[in-house]
């Protein structure tokens, strides 16, 4: 699990194998990643944009950028949390995720909420 802070923006992610949509030897590996962002803080924020950085097993490193998540921007109030469950696929058996999020707060002031490394990892593979 990951689990950081960042201006009161707590973002937690835990992952999990799906074997039942992956092939392994086919080099086709699922993960389901949940995230739940919660604002800590005094002010309302709104999820701009994302910026994933993924690494497989073999070092090779995608980016994806775009805005929001999930076809969402959410704005969170003092108190709340949003949260959604995406995919990522990987051909390796094992790999990481980081990234951050933009969040704009009060008088359009932006800043990036970071997402903390966590690992994709199928049950039993040697990472």
């Amino acid at each position: 699990m990951s689990d950081v802070t960042t201006r009161g923006i707590r973002i937690q992610v835990e992952s999990r194998f799906v074997p039942e949509h992956s092939h392994p030897h086919a080099g086709q590996s699922i993960f389901l990643y949940t995230v739940r962002i919660t604002n800590e803080g005094e002010s309302t924020v709104q999820l701009i944009s994302r910026h994933w950085i993924i690494t497989d097993a073999h070092g090779k490193v995608e980016e994806v950028k775009g805005p929001g998540v999930v076809g969402e921007q959410p704005v969170l109030e003092p108190g709340e949390t949003f949260e959604y469950t995406s995919m990522c696929p990987l051909e390796t058996p094992y790999g990481t995720m980081e990234g951050t999020y933009q969040m704009q707060g009060p008088g359009e002031e932006t800043f990036d909420a970071v997402i903390a490394p966590f690992f994709l990892s199928e049950p039993h593979s040697i990472n």
